[in-house]
């Protein structure tokens, strides 16, 4: 049974209040019930491919990926995506399906801070679709405000090489085969034209974690292919299974895709050889892939080398302080783009959003 009360200070009408007082850090216990309440979210029949488990990896995947080693700013500290200067960067357009997923779960345990439950959400999820076991530690607080937030444009772009990848990666502190091992994680999910522009899917089980990833890349002939908003992709088409479809009345399958950055892989030597050895031993690529997640997770984390606990200055002046519930029915901001930012990025997902808050 938990300690904290069920009505701390939540309102679940108004997000603008100020936060909960500082509490400490939650018990394995507590961290137990949280678990089993993603995984009993995770199927989600009416959202892609029937499930969340993707979209939560890529909430925590980005809300940590802001992390720049030189100026020790960003991270997975104060889960600042709450926020229109982080939430609303383009590269998490999106995103707010994962963060909607996880209110109700924020609604039944309000101690647990956002940033908790979202780095928490992805390993569950991982795991719960077939991935390895990935090592979590908690204490993470919610920012209070929008003044630490990192600025946009730290996050990988997709039509970019080799030169962006190591450029956005060395500036967290991977290295080539952390990187290679990190974009495994495309194993999962798909892309979504209103959201990073892209479309499709990289594997044809797009829930199940493997390392089909890597296998795909090597063996597919990939065509590249413009699409209308004037991005390229690289896709493929089993010619053979759509034209039996076709002669059989049946609707032919979407087929597969990479991106400019997953070709890089393959076409840059020092990340060919561990496209190579992760396509041949799914077991390497596991032990590896679990390694780096947790380490992309703990960015921008400081910790007491004997306690464990998280000693960031947010932290250290206010315990393990957990943000208030957003609105179980939240307002777009008036204005939702950047003024350079191009139309197509957030305004489609209005209506998007809508249908998915009915839904919970």
């Amino acid at each position: 049974m938990s300690t904290y009360p069920s009505d701390h200070n939540i309102n679940d009408s108004n997000s603008n209040l100020p936060p909960s007082p500082p509490l400490p850090s939650p018990s394995t216990t507590q961290l137990d019930a949280v678990r089993d309440a993603v995984r009993a979210l995770l199927h989600q029949p009416a959202y892609d491919d029937g499930s969340a488990g993707p979209v939560l990896v890529r909430l925590a995947w980005h809300s940590a990926g802001t992390y720049d080693a030189a100026t020790n700013t960003g991270g997975s500290n104060g889960a600042g995506m709450r926020y229109e200067k982080e939430g609303g960067d383009p590269a998490n357009a999106g995103l707010q399906h994962a963060r909607a997923f996880l209110e109700p779960i924020k609604r039944q345990f309000p101690w647990i801070t956002y940033a908790d439950l979202w780095t928490l959400a992805a390993v569950v999820a991982f795991e719960e679709m077939g991935g390895p076991h990935i090592s979590w530690r908690g204490g993470r607080t919610d920012f209070t405000d929008d003044t630490k937030i990192p600025p946009r444009g730290r996050l990988p772009d997709g039509s970019k090489g080799p030169d962006h990848l190591r450029w956005i990666f060395y500036r967290m502190g991977f290295s080539d085969q952390e990187i290679v091992a990190l974009s495994g994680a495309h194993n999962l999910g798909r892309c979504h034209s209103d959201r990073s522009g892209f479309e499709g899917k990289w594997v044809n089980n797009p829930t199940r974690f493997s390392n089909q990833y890597f296998k795909l890349l090597k063996a597919n002939e990939w065509t590249r292919k413009k699409l209308a908003n004037g991005l390229e992709q690289y896709v493929y088409v089993d010619e053979e299974e759509a034209a039996e479809a076709r002669e059989n009345g049946e609707p032919e399958d979407e087929g597969l895709m990479m991106l400019p950055s997953d070709m890089a892989l393959l076409e840059d030597p020092a990340f060919r050889v561990w496209v190579d050895r992760y396509a041949a031993d799914k077991e390497l690529f596991f032990d590896h892939f679990a390694a780096v997640f947790a380490k992309l997770l703990e960015l921008g984390i400081q910790r007491d080398e004997h306690t464990g606990e998280v000693v960031n200055e947010e932290n250290q002046q206010a315990g393990y302080q957990s943000a208030p519930k957003k609105s179980d029915f939240p307002a777009a901001p008036k204005v939702d783009q950047a003024p350079n930012q191009i139309s197509h990025e957030a305004r489609p997902l209005k209506e998007q959003n809508r249908e998915q808050w009915a839904k919970l």
